[in-house]
């Protein structure tokens, strides 16, 4: 709700920071450290020079920030920047309650005007602390990326969207006379070449951005944080920070140090990702007219199960899973020098888990011939499991294709043949099934299907391994990875943008947020260097 006007003014937007705190560390305020002084660490986030001491300058530095002008009385000293806040929050505190009393108090209205207070105060001294410093010009020429050298052509303004507030900074510009272009070393050093979001604020936009649609992505900024970033530039800069995490999926890859669990999991997936025309052009597809409206996106997941359930049963342990995804090939062809590109994205994912290295790998999936490929090509030796609740699906299929739905005469068939395949009869079930073969397509497909896939449907031994026997860990991580953020109404992707998306969205679920935000910033510093 907007918050009451302020000497008379208009009403204005809160400015504040994300819900739980997550991002409070982001661009973070000067706080002391048990023990000793100086900023609290940043968890390897992103973070500008501290707001301390000479660099800010009391007053110097705050400017005219009304109660924050005062000198201390007496010996007429400046205040320090931590009294000098702390007196006018106490001012704001007074002049909102005023005579009327806590219990007459718009608790929101109060909280939210000195939030966006505080910040910012904090905003202005930040502005203050960065422009004091000219040191970025203090070379009359740098090198330029072309080879020549740049000469130092003044100081130019430039306003950032941060945490606290919109800031305006002045950086030294070079100019290249050989290449005719221009920059400031500041803007690689602070994390923002190239953005007019602050490190903290591009952060946040990753998040929403792998979360939620982006027009409903803007609006949580301005929500929870009272930051306004449009929606087309939420959509921008959180490709660009996908296009960011598809580069670390690739370059990062190193297999987990200590131990590892005794049987990990390898499950690999489709779903459709509606696109936009003139990325199905020429693409036959499932419409009436032979076209289509999506491409397959592929999903692999890798995950744990030493859990039991109540009935002794495998169940993924939790927060064991991670998934990585692409609209990409995965069959390799026989002319191929490398393998296909997905397969070598699973090479990369399981490497990360060391599922390469595990005592025992176990692979499951619904039987398409690309993910046993995969697994034949890059893990020989690996147990394939196919799911067992697909097979029983086709099983209901061909119930549904000889004698109807719903019949009592199609029940009855279905049990038997699933009895079957629960104890390990697989013999007798693709005889049972392929009886009907000459007079049913549905049939002769079945048949065709366990036929292919019959080593991987001995499902009494898997169980007694205590092996997981379906794949719904992969299912639900195409629904909840891939459908739940790609899959809504009115969506639809080019294949650049669902692949950055996919590689931020994978990160985030997958837990490598905060690794990928580190390896970021390693690669700012080495710019900068």
């Amino acid at each position: 709700m907007p918050l009451p006007a302020e000497s008379g003014g208009p009403a204005r937007a809160v400015h504040g920071v994300v819900a739980r705190g997550r991002w409070a560390s982001a661009v973070p305020l000067p706080e002391p450290r048990a023990g000793g002084s100086g900023p609290r660490p940043d968890r390897g986030r992103a973070r500008l020079p501290p707001l301390r001491r000479a660099a800010l300058g009391g007053r110097r530095a705050l400017g005219g920030c009304g109660a924050l002008e005062r000198r201390s009385e007496g010996d007429g000293r400046k205040k320090g920047l931590r009294d000098e806040l702390g007196e006018a929050l106490a001012a704001e505190v007074a002049a909102l309650i005023g005579r009327r009393g806590a219990d007459a108090l718009d608790f929101e209205a109060t909280e939210a005007r000195l939030r966006e207070r505080v910040l910012r105060l904090a905003g202005q001294a930040l502005e203050r602390a960065l422009n004091a410093d000219h040191s970025d010009g203090s070379e009359p020429h740098r090198a330029c990326a072309c080879g020549g050298l740049a000469r130092l052509a003044g100081r130019r303004p430039r306003t950032i969207v941060s945490v606290l507030s919109e800031i305006e900074i002045e950086r030294a510009y070079y100019h290249c006379a050989a290449c005719g272009r221009g920059f400031c070393p500041r803007d690689r050093a602070l994390g923002i070449e190239g953005s007019h979001l602050s490190p903290g604020v591009l952060r946040m936009v990753g998040a929403v951005g792998a979360a939620v649609s982006f027009e409903e992505g803007a609006g949580l900024l301005e929500d929870l944080a009272g930051i306004r970033v449009p929606t087309r530039q939420v959509e921008r800069y959180a490709e660009r920070l996908g296009e960011e995490a598809a580069r670390f999926e690739r370059e990062v890859s190193e297999a987990p140090a200590g131990p590892l669990p005794g049987t990990m999991y390898l499950g690999q997936d489709g779903t459709g990702v509606p696109m936009r025309k003139e990325e199905l052009a020429g693409r036959p597809g499932k419409q009436a007219d032979g076209s289509s409206k999506t491409r397959e996106m592929k999903l692999c997941a890798i995950w744990t199960a030493d859990t039991r359930d109540r009935d002794g049963r495998p169940t993924r342990d939790e927060g064991s899973i991670t998934y990585a995804a692409a609209i990409e090939r995965a069959e390799t062809k026989a002319t191929d020098k490398r393998l296909a590109p997905f397969a070598r994205r699973v090479e990369r994912e399981a490497k990360r888990r060391g599922f390469d290295e595990a005592s025992r790998r176990v692979a499951i999936g619904d039987g398409a011939p690309w993910l046993w490929n995969i697994v034949a090509e890059c893990f020989p030796g690996t147990i394939e499991i196919l799911d067992k609740y697909h097979a029983k699906e086709h099983i209901h299929d061909v119930a549904r294709a000889l004698f109807g739905a719903g019949t009592d005469l199609g029940r009855a068939w279905s049990k038997l043949r699933c009895e079957e395949l629960d104890e390990g009869r697989i013999d007798a079930l693709i005889a049972a099934v392929s009886e009907h073969a000459d007079r049913s397509e549905e049939a002769r497909k079945c048949t065709g299907y366990f036929t292919t896939n019959r080593p991987r449907m001995d499902y009494p031994t898997f169980e007694s391994l205590g092996l997981c026997v379906g794949s719904g860990v992969v299912e639900a991580g195409c629904k909840t990875t891939v459908g739940v953020r790609m899959k809504r109404a009115g969506m639809r992707w080019t294949v650049r943008g669902a692949n950055a998306i996919a590689a931020l969205r994978c990160c985030r679920v997958s837990g490598r947020y905060e690794d990928f935000w580190k390896w970021r910033v390693a690669l700012d510093a080495a710019k900068a260097a």
